[in-house]
């Protein structure tokens, strides 16, 4: 890359982070993983020069059903096993409008799994979520935690019938106000037994990460740990933001400053269980005419031409000290 061809500020983050000496103190065992929905990201020099291990795709629960995002999904997870990349393959709805998406039953949601457990086993997938940031507004698990819970419940049965030492991420959820709340709900509808199964949380703490804090991060470990001190983190979709509405115009510079905020906080809670992060995503946000770059969600590693932001550099620098 020529700095030449970047502003000043931006070249010196760039270039900051190329010059960054690891320091072996910082060594740890947690491993880091980039998620998207195109598998192009495995075509990408930059990606194989980070030796990136795993990855994560979300797709809708009547996947099966529909053929076009069946596709999707299989060309997603067999480009990434043929890069030697594993996926995370995480439950979402098929409806992201706010408070508007409907929850499958719990008799629909088994059925549905089911038939996808078995069809992504064989094309070698060992990690699936029960759903994607269940209290969300986006997600229809926002105000259903009842059926949240006999989600996780399935998948964990589903999944154990064919793959003993597979990973099931039982909750998922966003450091959003009301996190502990719904927590305490999820898991007030488990027994002891059910409990100790959910050894797998997922956050989404892009709020911390983006504000430089940790607050929300720090309040749902310690909430579910209450429940159960063995729960493993992961950190499945997580990331810094290039822009998000008004809250965070576009900034390539901000975003190669804020994600090194994600390693630290993965660090700082690694002796609470977190051993795993999935940045999200690689490939940057289209602009369009009734928004041009700063209304939508963007947090891409590179631009959406591939070419890297200087975030992927920062990216690069700091994941030397982490697994794959």
């Amino acid at each position: 890359m020529n700095l030449k061809n970047l502003p000043a500020c931006l070249a010196l983050v760039v270039l900051g982070a190329l010059l960054a000496v690891p320091s072996a103190s910082a060594k740890t065992s947690i491993r880091v993983g980039i998620g998207d929905q195109s598998p192009r990201i495995f075509e990408s020099s930059e990606f194989q020069d980070l030796d990136i291990k795993r990855t994560r795709y979300f797709a809708p629960a009547d996947l099966m059903q529909d053929r076009e995002e069946r596709l999707k999904a299989r060309t997603f997870v067999k480009a990434a096993r043929k890069a030697k990349v594993s996926t995370l393959l995480h439950i979402s709805t098929e409806d992201l409008r706010p408070k508007r998406g409907k929850a499958p039953s719990t008799r629909t949601y088994r059925r549905n799994i089911g038939r996808i457990v078995a069809y992504f086993r064989k094309l070698g997938v060992r990690d699936f979520g029960a759903w994607n940031e269940v209290n969300h507004k986006t997600q229809p698990t926002w105000n259903r935690v009842g059926h949240a819970v006999s989600y996780f419940k399935s998948m964990h049965r589903t999944v154990r019938k064919r793959c003993k030492s597979c990973k099931v991420v039982g909750l998922d959820i966003l450091d959003q106000a009301g996190s502990e709340r719904y927590i305490d709900s999820f898991y007030k509808r488990l027994s002891s037994t059910w409990r100790k199964r959910l050894n797998t949380v997922g956050i989404h703490n892009y709020s911390d990460v983006n504000r430089s804090r940790s607050t929300g991060t720090s309040r749902i470990i310690r909430r579910v740990r209450r429940y159960n001190k063995n729960t493993n983190f992961w950190f499945t979709e997580t990331g810094a933001l290039a822009a998000f509405q008004k809250s965070f115009p576009f900034s390539e510079l901000r975003q190669a400053r804020r994600i090194r905020n994600m390693f630290t906080y993965a660090k700082r809670y690694e002796r609470s269980g977190v051993d795993r992060i999935y940045s999200y995503n690689w490939f940057g946000a289209e602009p369009d005419d009734s928004c041009e770059k700063s209304c939508k969600f963007d947090a891409g590693l590179v631009r959406p031409d591939g070419t890297p932001r200087p975030v992927y550099f920062t990216f690069k620098s700091v994941a030397r000290n982490y697994k794959r």
